[in-house]
Order: C-alpha cells, then sequence, then structure tokens
C-alpha cells in the first residue's frame, strides 16, 4: 500500500499568509477531485454520496480527525461502485500525523488508498 501526497500547488501562498485562513472539508474534496479527474458528490441509489468517484477510486474526503469514520465510508462506496476504496485525508503537518500512522494500518490490511491533502 502507498500514500500518495497531493501537493496543492496554486495555494501554496495561502499557507505562507501570517493570517491561515479555515477551508471547509468541500474545499478540499474540489482540489482533490479536480486533479484527479473525478466527480464528485456523486449519489447512490441508497442516497449516499461519494465524495469523489475516478475511474479506478471511491474517496471519502475527510479531516484527520475523522480517520475511522473514513475507512468504513470508502469501504462501503468501493463496494457499491465497483471501485477501489480510498481516503482523502486533510492533515495539519506534524499535529495530525498520529491520525495518519492509524489509517495507514488499516489501509493496508483493507487496500485502501490514501491521498494525503496537506491542510491550509
Amino acid at each position: 500500500m502507498r500514500i500518495i501526497f497531493i501537493l496543492l500547488i496554486p495555494f501554496l501562498f495561502v499557507a505562507c499568509s501570517s493570517t491561515q485562513k479555515k477551508y471547509h472539508e468541500k474545499h478540499y474534496q474540489t482540489q482533490l477531485c479536480d486533479k484527479l479527474g473525478g466527480e464528485m458528490e456523486v449519489v447512490l441509489n441508497d442516497r449516499t454520496r461519494v465524495d469523489c468517484l475516478t475511474n479506478e477510486y471511491a474517496i471519502e474526503v475527510d479531516f484527520a480527525k475523522k480517520w475511522a469514520e473514513s475507512i468504513g465510508q470508502s469501504l462501503y462506496y468501493a463496494h457499491m461502485t465497483g471501485r477501489r476504496p480510498a481516503v482523502g485525508l486533510i492533515v495539519d503537518d506534524g499535529k495530525d500525523e498520529r491520525y495518519l500512522k492509524r489509517l495507514d494500518v488499516i489501509a493496508r490490511k483493507y487496500g485502501i488508498e490514501i491521498f494525503v491533502i496537506k491542510k491550509m
């Protein structure tokens, strides 16, 4: 299992700003999905929504603290769509490392791809 780090270059200047702006999950979801060429908010037969669906992955995007919740959602969405499970984990450098490590343990066991999104 590999962990894929996503660096959102156009927004790099924001992280360097002295007044850091807080973004909602949807902001990071949009950035990841656009970068991967996926479709956002795909509604399934049971009215659940996949955050980002690509040709290969069913991706659940969540902030690091919700790492455990993202596992179940990604596995369910993968099952429902026939795609591979993936989590887009939004992390704050250093602060959220423990959550990434926890997710990685389970991701390796169940074949979940991890896309690490640096929090801005």
